[in-house]
Order: structure tokens, then C-alpha cells, then sequence
């Protein structure tokens, strides 16, 4: 039988597949029934500063819309504080007392000494590692670009000095060089990154002329640009890679793993096909390495990154020129009415 353990942060899974966060995790029937389906780990839903800031915001206005009108009364009412990030941090003691598998913590904050503070009360949880929400909407014309990336290593350095457990990064690929990032990141105390990022973007309704956020979830296709710079990535530094966006089967987890992914995550499969596609997913890959003759993940893991092939254009733009030469395949495949 193939053995499908793997490592990432220095903990060892039982196999290469994540439940990334989401809604899904948040309810421990759910969480139950994705270890029951055989996910090797989970991700934690983000405990995002400016919610709890939202929420605190909501809370002081319900507490003094009728000050002005009944100014005498303002003493009867005894003061209240929002609770911040208790209730997050309380559930994720529960998910990691409940679970038998790796529990990973996600957080995403606005201000550098809240980082700090919020991964020090996430560690008290007892997870077992931190991965940091990193990305940078510009909405501010005169901030120069490399005050959001310095701003960035200095979050990467105070919580890794202020945390024992190991620290990952979910990034965007929106970085002049994500590669020279990575590698400045694992410098600086990361072990491990998050390949990408899937960021929700604005639509317009156009019979409200409102703007509205649909939930969209990821595609097949949208594997391959993690799947570029996975390929890129490996061999080239020693921090763990993980694999995020458009990995639906069994056979992307595969083609990731060939790039040279340690893991993936995985989330909008599991909203589309329900609970047991991890099962299914962990049985594809199963299969594969048994009609390959692979015994276990580490004698295929980077078969196909860069260091490892002869062909230097596979992950670069030069096959994309190779692509326009044959440019007249195309009507083949998709031949015009």
C-alpha cells in the first residue's frame, strides 16, 4: 500500500491533503467529518483584526445611540466591552481538542503590534503552527511600494521571535518578484509558504448599480499559476511549499507534488463535491503511485520542478513563444462555427 506521508513545518502529515480555511471549518461537525474523510490537517478560519475592530465599532454606537436623549440614564448602564478576539480564540481551543490531526491558526491583522499580540494568544490555544494572511490592497497613491513589502518583514520578524511554534505565509503573486520575496521571507525566520493567495474581488449589479461581493469559488484552471511557481521554488529553498487554488482531484495533489508541493490546500472541491471528495482525492493518488510503481511521495516530489528538468523554458514565458508557433493547433481543439 503507497505511504503517503509527508512533512510540512516540521510536522509530520498522514498525507499531502489540507482543508484550508473557510467556513467549513468553523462548525465542529464539519471539522469532524473532513478527519473522518481522511485530511491530513486543517486550517483554522482567519481571525481578521478588522472584524472584531467592525464589530467593537457596532457595538459602542448600539450602546450610546440614545446617550443624548437620555443623558440621566447613561449611569444605570454598566459599561461593556467588546470582547475582541476571545470568542475566535475559544472556538479554536475547542477545534483542537476535538481533532486528532495538525490544527494550523490563520490570522490577518491592519496594525504591526497586533500581529504580535493576537499569535501570542493563538499559540495558547495549542496549534501547531501559525500561517500569516499576508496581502496589500494599494488604495493610497503616495505609499511606495517597498514600505508594504518592509512592512511586511518586520510583522515576519517580531512574530517569529515572539512565537515557538513554525510560522507560515499565505501570499498573493501580486510581488514584482515573488521568488527573491520567498527567499527574503525564509531568511528571515518563515518555514513555510502558501502558494496563492485567492483573494475575493468586486463585481457590479447592474440593476442596483451597487457593488456587491460574490462568493466565487476557485477553478481547475486556476491551479496553474501555484503550479508555475511551485516548480520554480523547489530546491531552491528549504522552507516547506504548499500548494493553494483550483486543486479539485486527486491528480492536480498529484501534479503539485510532481512540481514539488509538500501539501496543498484544498477548500472549493470540498464545497462543490461534499465532505468525501478528500477520500476520493486520497484514493486517486493512491492509485497513481501504484500504476507508477511509487512506494511513497518522496520518490516522485519534485520529478518535475525546474532544477530537475533539462528543458530550462518549461516554467518561463519562452513556451508560451513555442505556443504562438503552433499557433494553428489551437482550431484542433476548438474549431470555429
Amino acid at each position: 500500500m503507497s505511504d503517503l506521508t509527508t512533512n510540512y513545518l516540521g510536522l509530520k502529515l498522514k498525507n499531502p491533503i489540507i482543508v484550508g480555511a473557510s467556513n467549513l471549518v468553523q462548525n465542529l461537525d464539519h471539522i469532524k467529518k473532513i478527519q473522518d474523510a481522511g485530511a491530513a490537517a486543517i486550517v483554522y478560519k482567519s481571525l481578521f483584526e478588522e472584524q472584531i475592530e467592525l464589530e467593537k465599532l457596532q457595538l459602542s454606537e448600539e450602546l450610546n445611540q440614545y446617550n443624548d436623549r437620555h443623558a440621566e440614564m447613561i449611569s444605570l448602564f454598566p459599561d461593556i466591552e467588546h470582547a475582541g478576539p476571545t470568542e475566535h480564540l475559544h472556538n479554536l481551543r475547542k477545534v483542537v481538542e476535538s481533532v486528532n490531526i495538525p490544527v494550523i491558526a490563520s490570522l490577518n491583522c491592519l496594525n504591526n503590534e497586533t500581529w504580535v499580540e493576537y499569535a501570542r494568544l493563538i499559540e495558547q490555544t495549542g496549534i501547531n503552527a501559525i500561517e500569516l494572511n499576508f496581502y496589500a490592497i494599494p488604495g493610497d497613491f503616495k505609499k511606495e511600494e517597498k514600505s508594504i513589502v518592509t512592512e511586511q518583514f518586520d510583522i515576519i520578524a517580531e512574530v517569529t521571535k515572539n512565537v515557538k511554534i513554525p510560522v507560515s505565509v499565505k501570499l498573493s503573486p501580486y510581488y514584482t518578484n515573488i521568488l527573491n520575496i520567498i527567499q527574503q521571507m525564509y531568511f528571515a525566520g518563515v518555514e513555510g509558504f502558501v502558494v496563492f493567495n485567492r483573494l475575493f474581488q468586486p463585481d457590479i449589479d447592474l440593476d442596483s448599480m451597487e457593488h456587491h461581493f460574490p462568493y466565487h469559488l476557485s477553478n481547475q484552471e486556476d491551479n496553474r499559476q501555484p503550479l508555475r511557481y511551485i516548480g520554480l521554488l523547489y530546491g531552491e529553498i528549504h522552507g516547506s511549499l504548499c500548494a493553494n487554488t483550483g486543486i479539485f482531484t486527486g491528480r492536480d495533489v498529484i501534479k503539485m507534488i510532481l512540481a514539488g508541493a509538500d501539501c496543498v490546500q484544498v477548500v472549493s472541491t470540498v464545497y462543490k463535491h461534499g465532505f468525501e471528495q478528500v477520500t476520493n482525492m486520497l484514493n486517486e493518488i493512491s492509485g497513481w503511485m501504484d500504476e507508477k510503481g511509487f512506494d511513497a511521495i518522496p520518490q516522485f516530489q519534485g520529478k518535475l520542478a525546474k532544477k530537475n528538468l533539462k528543458d530550462p523554458f518549461a516554467y518561463k514565458r519562452a513556451q508560451y513563444v513555442d505556443i504562438l508557433m503552433k499557433s494553428e493547433e489551437i482550431f484542433k481543439h476548438y474549431p470555429l462555427p
